[in-house]
This record gives structure tokens, sequence and C-alpha cells, in this order.
């Protein structure tokens, strides 16, 4: 990260709530969060069209190739790897949530219309609202509670709960998305203590290669070349999102940008549709309006506000 974003970062201690951003960090917050919800809805494209590749095999791919990018990053940097000791429980934290996230996400993209899946985990901005208050110390407002709720409503009707067994995935995602904004709030957390974004990037693509590689080792399943590629370039994506979402937060609040981390349902219903021929019903359409439309109230208000 650029001296200008360290500087931001290390003034006042307590700039995720805080509403002075200036202008130029808020316009690269929004680029570069755009930019990761691209290419994680190009990421589970790949994971989709992998097959039926094992959901443990696919992650470690995933990371290991994300953990090799973010290694390259590092060694080109010249800085190597160091992480302060203050900071090592939060990054456990960010990568041991992180990994579940991962699971639960790509477990579930194979069980579901991609977009739904999408849609499910993006109700992280939402939690990270609700475990900001134990991680960062911040008390949501009304406008927040407001909009976790009507998340929660509009996540109902694309889940569909009273669908019996057919509802299990959605719950996985929902999962997924609980602890990707965990996660993420941690990811705020370790950029406010100082910590660089390849090396979040790195530790957590490492720490999750090596909690899954027992279960390679011992279930391994065959790939083609084709399952191979694609796991390959999920990875690419993959570690291009995470450097993108890692530096959004660190040039902006999350009440600035979070807003259009929701773009990604557009790629994925766009995605899905031409690649998969998945066409949402009306109910999860309607659970897409609510969410996306509660997320970009939210976010005018607060902005009105700031």
């Amino acid at each position: 990260m650029s001296t200008e974003n360290s500087n931001n970062i290390k003034q006042g201690g307590t700039s995720a709530a805080s509403s002075s951003t200036p202008a130029v960090n808020r316009k690269k917050g929004i680029m570069f969060i755009l930019m990761s919800a691209f290419f994680f809805s190009l990421m589970t494209v790949f994971v989709r069209l992998a097959g039926d590749v094992p959901t443990m095999q696919k992650a470690f791919f995933r990371n290991v190739v994300a953990a090799v990018l973010a290694a390259v990053l590092l060694v080109r940097s010249g800085n190597g790897f160091s992480v302060q000791r203050k900071n090592l429980p939060a990054l456990f934290m960010r990568c041991s949530v992180g990994t579940i996230g991962i699971l639960c996400n790509f477990w579930a993209v194979d069980h579901m219309r991609i977009a739904d899946a999408n849609i499910l985990n993006k109700l992280s901005p939402f939690f990270a609202i609700l475990m900001s208050v134990f991680i960062l110390k911040e008390k949501p407002n009304r406008v927040e509670l407001l909009s976790v709720l009507l998340a929660f409503i509009g996540a109902a009707f694309v889940a569909k709960p009273g669908a019996g067994i057919a509802s299990f995935p959605a719950l996985i995602a929902i999962l997924g998305g609980f602890t990707a904004g965990t996660a993420y709030t941690y990811v705020r957390k370790l950029g406010l203590g100082g910590e660089k974004g390849p090396v979040i990037v790195f530790s957590f693509s490492m720490f999750s290669t090596l909690v899954l590689l027992p279960n390679i080792l011992l279930n391994y399943h065959p790939m083609t070349v084709r399952q191979f590629l694609f796991l390959v370039l999920a990875g690419c994506s993959a570690a291009i999102a995470q450097l993108s979402v890692t530096a959004a937060y660190q040039n902006a609040p999350a009440k600035d940008i979070s807003v259009f981390d929701y773009s990604q349902v557009v790629y994925a219903a766009i995605f899905g549709l031409l690649l998969f021929g998945e066409l949402p019903d009306g109910w999860s359409f309607l659970g897409y309006a609510i969410i996306i439309g509660t997320a970009f109230g939210k976010w005018y208000l607060m902005t009105r506000q700031g």
C-alpha cells in the first residue's frame, strides 16, 4: 500500500467509522471493491466449471495459487513477510473463519444456482455490521440494524426455507456469508493495525492450504487437464479479488464502499445465464431487489449523515 494510504490508516485509529475519508481514497476504495466483486464472481464460475472435483480439493487448489501469487508480490516488494505480534490473534481469526467461508461458498456454488449462492454470500456486509460490535467495538445505529433485518428478509426469499431439503444449500451459503463478513471485519482490523494487503492474503491462503492438505493427501480425486486449468484460473481470480478487497477496506470505510460489493450479484446472474442457462425465479429476483435495495439505501442515508 502507498505511504498516503498507510498514513490514512494510522490517523485516528477509528477510520472505519469516520466520515472524513479523503475523496481520492473513497474513489480508490470503490474501484477496488468493484474489481474484487468481478473477480470473486469469476472465481465462482471457474469453480463450477471444474465440475465434480470435491469441494475441499477445489478450495485447496484455489488457495495454493493465491498463496503463490501473494508470495511473489511479497518478494517483489522487498519487504518480506512480517506480522506485528499484537496482530497475530486477529490474523489467526481472519484465516480460520475465512477458510470455513471458502468451503461453505464453494459447496453452495456446486449445489444451487450460482446467482443465488452469490447473493446469500453477499450477506457478508450485514454480518460485518453485527460482528463489528465485538471485533471493532462499534455499535450499530438504527439504520444499520434495520438493514440487517431487511437483508435477512431478502435472503429468505432467495433461500425459500419452506422448500425442505432443498433449502440446506441455502443455509450453507448463509453460513458462508456470516464467516466472510467476520473475516472482512478482521481484515479491516488488521489494516487499521498496519498490516499490508499481500501479507494478509498470503497468510490466509497458506493457512487454508495447510489445513486442507491432509484431506487432499488422503482423498485425492484425479482431475483432467481441463479441470486443473479451471482451478488454476479460480485461484488467480481469487488472488486478485482478495488483494482488491483488502486494498478497498484499507482505502475507505466500509460504509462508503461496501454497497458496491453487490455488483457481484449482477456479474453472477449474467455468468449464470450465459454459461449455465440459469434464470432465477421471481422470488429470487424479489430477494435480490430487497438485499441490493437495502444496501443502496443504507449507503445513501449514511453518506448524507456523514
